[in-house]
């Protein structure tokens, strides 16, 4: 730890000591399940790099853009649309919900049986160990599910920049209004909060930045459809995880060359697994940092993730926005229409997602699907079983996972996936 990091972190408000066990925690867990990889792609070599920096430089970078006032944007969600706040000269990052901590502090706030995902934020947040957090100008929450609805009731105690959005529940014209008029009042807010008037062509540069960055995940996920797969799923997982923290350019720009490279291992042949290793698809809640638990069982028990149907993964970034508008108007319509199209658990129906797993597993030439549900996650543990029922009627092997962020369940997780890959293989 560097003095300079020391010091910009105490400046945040950051609890120190908390601060050095969850980087201890984080460097030793991404040592034992990402360095310990075989025959990686050259150019993971930038993303170990953001992941070593990832409360290092990163945080610094947001805090130079705060002296030249720029403002930071801390969000929670995929529907938070990033083309508005870049347009209204904002930079959105995701924040910190992939990891248990200070877990007695929170359910002095929480129930117990509140998923993981929505405890961690608060975790983060009563530790004081999430930069992210403490330099955003503005932390966007959204009522998703029940849970997260009243936990912003909450969180709103503990924060004085909390920023609530209203989604619809149900894919109909009235909910489409809806999104399209809390999309209105977002840009209102972020250009109040910036000072900053949204153009026409302010917003078409930020429909183009944030389609590109889109553009190149779509294309490393093209990629593996290849076999053998030239990338493990933990790698390309942990590249739909560094899509919420880093900078767009260079993001867009460190994906598209390590595709470049995935590429020149397709002509050759060369895969990360051998070929005909058993192909997995994942399917259901987001993998926030540094959730990397089952991947990492799955890929250490003889098969490989071809794909994430996943917030983290194709549900998030898998539409582009429309560009083509000659008004702000147009291209506010545009940006309403293209995250309509994401096929979340909290719409019913949702046949849209039944079908979209579907047409991935066919796509990404997957022997079995798993479903991954958080423990108290309603949304996606209700979806599971009719998942599991359409994929067992097309002849797809399914098999349902429902754990937490702690290592307890490890090897009767691991002995469960042993035995569904062996079901694949025969």
């Amino acid at each position: 730890m560097s003095d300079d990091n020391t010091s910009m972190w105490k400046n945040l408000g950051l609890d120190l000591k908390a601060h050095d066990v969850l980087l201890g925690v984080l460097g030793q867990a991404y040592q034992d399940i990402y360095l310990s990889q075989e025959n990686r792609p050259r150019g993971m070599e930038y993303f170990d790099f953001v992941m070593s920096e990832i409360h290092g430089l990163r945080i610094k970078e947001l805090l130079d853009e705060k002296e030249k006032k720029r403002k930071i944007i801390g969000s929670y969600c995929v529907f938070v649309p990033e083309e508005i706040a870049l347009a209204a000269n904002a930079t959105l990052v995701g924040l910190c919900s992939g990891a248990d901590f200070a877990v007695e502090q929170v359910e002095k706030y929480l129930p117990r049986n509140t998923c993981s995902l929505i405890k961690s934020s608060f975790g983060f947040k009563l530790a004081k160990v999430c930069p992210y957090l403490e330099c955003a100008d503005m932390i966007v929450g959204e009522n998703t599910c029940d849970g997260k609805k009243k936990a912003y009731e909450t969180m709103g105690t503990l924060v004085d920049n909390l920023y609530v959005m209203d989604l619809p529940q149900m894919k109909s014209d009235n909910g489409r209004k809806l999104l399209r008029s809390e999309y209105d009042r977002f840009k209102s807010a972020v250009e109040e909060l910036t000072g900053v008037e949204i153009s026409v062509d302010s917003l078409k540069e930020a429909i183009r930045t944030v389609n590109e960055k889109r553009a190149a995940i779509h294309r490393l996920s093209q990629l593996r459809i290849a076999d053998p797969v030239p990338i493990s799923g933990l790698d390309a997982l942990l590249a739909n995880q560094v899509f919420f923290y880093d900078n767009p350019a260079r993001f867009t720009q460190s994906v598209n060359k390590i595709c470049d490279e995935l590429e020149e291992r397709i002509s050759k042949k060369k895969g990360v697994f051998p070929e005909k290793t058993p192909r997995i698809l994942f399917s259901g809640c987001p993998m926030a940092v540094p959730n990397w638990k089952l991947p990492w069982i799955v890929e250490t028990s003889g098969a490989v993730i071809v794909g994430e149907e996943s917030c983290v993964g194709e549900r998030g970034t898998r539409n582009l926005t429309d560009d083509s508008g000659k008004t702000v108007d147009a291209l506010m319509d545009a940006v309403a229409d293209r995250y309509f199209k994401i096929d979340c658990a909290i719409f019913t129906p949702n046949q849209d997602r039944r079908d979209h797993i579907l047409e991935m597993t066919r796509a990404y030439k997957a022997d079995g699907v798993i479903h991954y549900g958080l423990q108290f996650c309603q949304p996606y543990n209700m979806e599971s079983i009719p998942v599991e029922k359409l994929l067992e009627e097309e002849g797809i092997p399914c098999l349902r996972i429902e754990t937490d962020y702690g290592m307890e369940d490890v090897g009767q997780i691991k002995t469960r996936v042993e035995a569904f890959i062996e079901q694949i293989q025969d």
